[in-house]
């Protein structure tokens, strides 16, 4: 039972940071390019990036349950030569505390106002660094042997993807056509991305035909996966982008958040549908916990989002 609720915690939390990481991304990249849609996503972006310390705090079940969720810290699990040397228990933790600290030092400042276009392009390069080690960390390393240059930036784009959605979520009734049309611009062609990379992986995959990658999609491609991949395909991917595709959507705040709902469902099954296969008979348990686990983190992080703000979020930034 521990190992589950370990396991689901991992899920729960790579799920739920998602949202505040990505606002993070989006309010850096507002900071260096400037534009309309930057004060139009503030009230939700700035809420969600509050959160990001909390993220950073909260990892600390994933920490406690390293060996749980990772086979590879309890001595199994890990190929031999380099890959061992890098999955040490130490170093994965030393690599979390430096993004995870970097990272709110720099919601922070965005949030206190002191930070201006220089820290934002300092920030966007600290942030593609360091995502392109913990999201093989997290989330690949949970079954060691696979690997994808692309899949730092895939995760990158899911993160970004699931502010946006949230963003629409709980767009307020104020939000004029004009801003739900910049928003919606966003989401589609974060979406293109997001479909784009997913299916360059995959035929990547396919043509270079080696073991460690055919056995990680044909495990995630059996039964019940198969399945969850094609509801995660449709119901986060191709329905939404279909949706955007019309004017009438586009242009509708109430439209818009039936389908940052989509998305945020899709973005959770993608997750769960890369890290659960590798727990086998174990993760229908992880799965269970991790949404309770997920229901609890969004249950919290409205309030001490609301008082961070507070505190210290200044108007004049995004």
């Amino acid at each position: 039972m521990s190992d589950a609720l370990f396991r689901g915690w991992l899920l729960a939390w790579i799920v739920w940071s998602a949202v505040p990481f990505g606002a993070l991304v989006l309010v850096m990249i507002h900071a260096v390019t400037g534009g309309r849609w930057g004060e139009t996503l503030a009230p939700a972006l700035r809420p969600a990036t509050a959160l990001v310390p909390l993220a950073a705090l909260t990892f600390l079940g994933v920490a406690l349950g390293l060996h749980a969720a990772f086979p590879w810290a309890a001595g199994t699990g890990a190929a031999p030569d380099v890959l061992r040397l890098y999955l040490d228990p130490v170093l994965f933790l030393v690599r979390a505390a430096v993004t995870l600290l970097g990272w709110s030092v720099l919601a922070g400042l965005f949030l206190s106002g002191r930070a201006g276009t220089l820290v934002a392009g300092l920030g966007l390069t600290f942030y593609g660094l360091t995502i392109s080690l913990v999201s093989i960390d997290w989330i690949l390393s949970v079954e060691p042997g696979f690997n994808s240059s692309a899949f730092a930036a895939d995760v990158a784009f899911h993160q970004i993807l699931a502010a946006l959605a949230f963003a629409a979520l709980v767009s307020p009734p104020s939000l004029d056509a004009r801003g739900a049309s910049d928003l919606a611009g966003l989401m589609l062609a974060t979406l293109l991305g997001v479909l784009y990379l997913e299916l360059m992986s995959y035929i990547v995959a396919w043509y270079g035909d080696l073991p460690p990658k055919a056995e990680w999609y044909l495990k995630r491609g059996a039964s019940p996966w198969g399945g969850v991949l094609v509801a995660t395909l449709f119901l986060g991917g191709i329905v939404p982008f279909l949706a955007l595709l019309f004017s009438a959507v586009r242009k509708s705040p109430a439209l818009l958040r039936g389908v940052g709902l989509l998305v945020l469902i899709g973005v959770t099954v993608h997750f769960a549908w890369l890290v659960l296969p590798a727990y086998g008979e174990g993760a229908a348990a992880a799965a269970a916990v991790a949404v309770l686990a997920l229901f609890v983190l969004v249950l919290v992080s409205g309030s001490v989002s609301r008082l961070i703000v507070r505190r210290v979020a200044r108007p004049r930034h995004v």
